[in-house]
Order: C-alpha cells, then sequence, then structure tokens
C-alpha cells in the first residue's frame, strides 16, 4: 500500500467516528459505533485497514465484548464502593495530575502548529516534485462465499453459471447468506473495496483478473474454498491535485512544525535551569 492510499484511508477511517449509532446498550449506558471505531484505532495504531478483510468482524466484536465487560466491571466497581475507596481517591489523584499536565501540553501543541502556514506555491512544487506518492492502485469491489470443500464450492459455481447481471448479483448474496462460513456471510459476501495485494496471494490474483459482473472457479486458500462475484473494478490512477492538496497541507506543516518545535525546545532549555 502507497503512502497515499494509507493518507486516504486514515482519513476514511477517521471519518467514520462520526457515526454515533448505539450498537448495545449496558444497564442503560449506551456503546456505539464509534466507541468501536476509537478503540479499533487504538488496538491497531490507526491501521485497522490492514487487519485481513475476513478477520475483521471477529476483531470487531471482540472490541465489542471488551467495552461491554469495561462497563459491566465499572458498574461493579461503583456498587461495591470502589469509587470512595483510599486506594482509588489516590491513584485517582495522581491520574488527574498526569492528564492536566498531557493535556496542557497536547493544547500548546496544537497552538504552535495552528501556526504555521504552507504557501500554495510550495504544495503545488511538492505536487510535481513527488507524484509517484499519488499513484493509487487499482481496486475491486468484491463479494466471496467461503466454504470448507471444494465440491461445496463446485456445487454453488454450477448454481450461479447460468445467471449473468441482476439475477448473478442477487442469487450470489443469497446464496453467501445461506452458506459462506466467513464473517462476511450475513452481508451476502461483501468485502467491499480492496487495493490489489491486501488479500492473500491465491485470492487476489484470480479476484484482479476478473470481468466485472462475473463469478470465479473455487479458490483455494488456507481458509477454504472461495467463490467470488466481482462487483465492480476501479483503474489506477494519478490522484490530481486538487484531490491531495489537503493532504500535502498536513504534511508540509507537520514538517515545518517539527522544526518549529525543535527550535522553541532549544530556546526554552537555554532559559531553563536544569541540573
Amino acid at each position: 500500500m502507497n503512502k497515499m492510499t494509507k493518507i486516504v484511508t486514515t482519513l476514511l477511517l477517521a471519518s467514520s467516528l462520526a457515526c454515533a449509532t448505539t450498537l448495545v446498550s449496558v444497564n442503560g449506558t449506551n456503546i456505539t459505533q464509534e466507541d468501536v471505531d476509537t478503540a479499533l484505532m487504538n488496538a491497531t495504531q490507526g491501521r485497522f485497514n490492514q487487519v485481513p478483510a475476513d478477520k475483521q468482524a471477529e476483531f470487531r466484536k471482540q472490541v465489542l465484548e471488551q467495552l461491554i465487560a469495561k462497563e459491566l466491571v465499572y458498574e461493579d466497581a461503583q456498587k461495591t464502593g470502589v469509587l470512595k475507596s483510599k486506594d482509588f481517591k489516590e491513584e485517582y489523584e495522581k491520574v488527574q495530575e498526569r492528564v492536566k499536565k498531557d493535556l496542557a501540553i497536547q493544547v500548546w501543541q496544537k497552538q504552535q502548529f495552528d501556526k504555521v502556514s504552507v504557501s500554495d506555491k510550495d504544495l503545488k512544487n511538492y505536487y510535481d516534485n513527488n507524484k509517484e506518492e499519488f499513484n493509487e492502485k487499482s481496486s475491486v469491489h468484491a463479494r466471496h462465499i467461503l466454504v470448507k470443500e471444494e465440491s461445496e464450492a463446485k456445487a454453488i459455481e454450477k448454481e450461479l453459471k447460468s445467471l449473468s447481471g441482476e439475477a448473478l448479483k442477487n442469487k450470489f448474496i443469497e446464496l453467501a447468506k445461506e452458506k459462506s462460513t466467513g464473517p462476511t456471510g450475513p452481508k451476502g459476501g461483501d468485502l467491499g473495496f480492496f487495493a490489489q495485494g491486501q488479500m492473500v496471494p491465491e485470492f487476489d490474483a484470480k479476484v484482479f483478473s476478473m470481468k466485472k459482473g462475473t463469478i470465479s472457479e473455487p479458490v483455494k486458500t488456507q481458509f477454504g474454498y472461495h467463490v467470488i462475484y466481482l462487483e465492480d473494478k476501479k483503474a489506477k490512477k494519478v490522484l490530481s491535485f486538487t484531490e491531495v492538496k489537503s493532504f500535502i497541507e498536513q504534511r508540509l506543516k507537520m514538517e515545518k512544525f517539527k522544526v518549529v518545535v525543535e527550535d522553541k525546545m532549544k530556546e526554552l532549555k537555554n532559559k531553563a535551569t536544569i541540573k
């Protein structure tokens, strides 16, 4: 995955945090999609998109279970007087002081960052001199039906082979919900869009050789046998300056910001008494 794809993916993940859909309520306390997405971002250091597609649903489920467990334990701690105990109060005071210091540092950094500016000329120069960063790989939108035995996969292929167009797509979704053992089964086997190189090699090689609106013969991987339906395909392209301008601005601002902070730290150290 190239640098620009990582940036775009990170921003897309960040935008999903705006969703506040309640997934479950624990004794009146809501756990939202935002809570799960934030926990996923933290657990994977912002690289949830690099988790294999067929494992993402299970990972989300595990994170949701952990959040539920946290709520249950916190509620019990309240009921059993933990929040009023001496141990809790002493630790809470230490945490408050650390949070106060960390928050002050974060606000200071933000204020320093907001002062940094980059000219349009610098942005365009960076784009013109680094176009290789803005190559977007070809990507596909695919569905799959995953089963354990090759005979099952061949039977599914046979059932679908005579169909085409919407009839093929609708029947594929129906069979995925009914027969697929993968976590995407309930969603009609939908894997969404993904770039070349993100799936296991056997799956990747087949899906990127297919034509839109067709199915594959059974494909064997470490997970079992897949029948693939290719829903859409996007050719690789170079992103335009307009599309990446804001990303370049953030990158160049961050580079300038690092220099500003280094200079500021030297100034503060020179004025300080450090023994």
